[in-house]
């Protein structure tokens, strides 16, 4: 928000001004507000593994994070390029591998990856549109520089927190939306279905019904589902709700079973179908695979995509980019160290106090070093992890991330974030201006996740 200089950055500048004229004492007592609004709304998740409280609040910091409508258009175009790109390389791998054979990317790292499903060979979805609904995140380390930390293509989650913060932020202070031409995100839900419904399968008659599958009530994300269901209107339903009739996947209603076009699934490939993946699954539905590959239903995200926001996969994201779209990509990778291959595994044991080393196929946090803030103890630890299973890891660089203020007791202070923007695919790329800011609540962390104690803040695109 603010220069060098002590002088507002030009994004904030409405806000600023707004800002400086506000009694802090206020705004302290609008914070405890929100926390109120956001407990009675029931906006929680669960800390797996926490012993004090399964359903926990993600903290909400009221100073809103502020992007340019030229900084915007910039992310915006780089993420499509992205996501383009991605559906491009989910396609060639399932079906001719073209990038395979032309060696830009080594073969075993997809057929021993076990994010690839060789039930997915031969098999084009809907539309031809494997990722429907993708989280990408971002991270600013100067005015001009951005990387993406990540691509999401399972099931990213996070954007009913968009949304309630939002709706927050305009209960408690509507005059700012006017005054600084933010750009709306609350129309969310209805673009989703609308892009949900546009992907129903080639027999469907009539309007396509549409219904969020969730794991239940105990998955951490569980707010979310019956959030977005709600907002979209359509059913949310649980594997014991459905059942396989006459090639279809039909939903138990008070008016018996009735079939479903569109499902948008928050439930992990592993456990969408104990007749095709895990057998012990009572989360999924048998012989939904079977249904799908028939073409009588849409799966959103589709099963497999998965490869495609693999770690290890992420290195070679310039080079997929490049590949698809014959051009080089708008927004950077952090640099990567591959820990499979011996030099670059070499380098990182050598280096560890200054790296972030990831699991290949974690996240949320978990099973992550982050070097200069871990203890000897710590490091050496995990040195001996890397060289049990050195193609489980990935390294990066500690990038110095971008801050925003947040409000503390004696006025603002700096706090590291990211911003994952959500991106919805039909036969045409709709990026929503805004997306989900974390932010890292503990002075000095990086570690934004909400799991690991980061908090949210609404993000605001500006108008031109």
């Amino acid at each position: 928000m603010i220069n060098a200089d002590s002088s507002p950055r030009q994004p904030y500048s409405t806000y600023h001004q707004w800002y400086a004229s506000q009694d802090r004492n206020r705004l302290i007592a609008k914070s405890k507000e929100a926390e109120n609004i956001f407990r009675k709304t029931g906006i929680t998740f669960a800390v797996y593994g926490h012993a004090d409280s399964s359903e926990k609040l993600i903290p909400f910091d009221l100073i809103p994070r502020i992007i340019s409508g030229r900084e915007w258009r910039r992310l915006a175009q780089g993420i499509e390029q992205r996501v383009i790109a991605l559906n491009a390389f989910l396609d060639d791998i399932y079906h001719k591998q073209e990038i395979i054979r032309a060696g830009r990317i080594p073969r075993e790292l997809i057929e021993k990856n076990d994010a690839f499903l060789p039930q997915m060979i031969g098999f084009r979805p809907p539309g031809g549109v494997y990722t429907h609904i993708v989280g990408t995140d971002i991270v600013r380390t100067g005015e001009d520089q951005f990387y993406v930390l990540e691509d999401n293509a399972r099931t990213p989650s996070g954007v009913s927190y968009m949304l309630e913060n939002r709706e927050t932020m305009m209960q408690m202070f509507p005059e700012l939306f006017h005054q600084n031409r933010v750009r709306p995100v609350e129309n969310y839900p209805y673009l989703l279905r609308q892009s949900l419904s546009s992907l129903a399968p080639p027999g469907c008659a009539g309007k396509p019904r549409v219904a969020v599958l969730t794991p239940g009530i105990y998955n951490s994300a569980f707010y979310e589902h019956a959030f977005l269901a709600d907002m979209m209107g359509v059913e949310l339903v649980e594997g014991s709700d459905l059942r396989v009739i006459d090639g279809k996947v039909k939903m138990r209603t008070t008016r018996g079973y009735e079939a479903i076009d569109v499902l948008y699934r928050r439930v992990d490939d592993d456990f969408l179908d104990p007749l095709t993946f895990r057998p012990d699954s009572a989360l999924g539905i048998p012989g939904i695979m079977d249904v799908y590959r028939a073409g009588n239903i849409t799966i959103a995200n589709a099963p497999g995509t998965g490869i495609s926001d693999d770690k290890a996969i992420y290195s070679y994201m310039p080079e997929i980019v490049e590949f698809y779209t014959g051009r080089k990509p708008l927004l950077e990778n952090v640099p990567t160290w591959r820990c499979s291959e011996p030099q670059s595994l070499k380098y990182v044991l050598e280096h560890l106090e200054e790296l972030v080393v990831k699991e290949v196929h974690g996240s949320g946090g978990y099973g992550m070093l982050v070097g200069p803030t871990a203890t000897k103890k710590e490091r050496a630890a995990f040195a001996e992890k890397l060289r049990e299973r050195p193609g489980n890891y990935i390294a990066q660089p500690t990038l110095s991330l971008s801050t925003v203020p947040i409000l503390v007791n004696k006025g603002i202070a700096p706090r590291h974030v990211d911003l994952r923007p959500y991106v919805l695919v039909s036969d045409k790329v709709q990026i929503i201006p805004g997306g989900l800011t974390r932010v890292a609540l503990k002075e000095g962390s990086l570690v934004v996740n909400s799991s690991q104690g980061g908090g949210t803040k609404d993000t605001w695109v500006l108008e031109d």
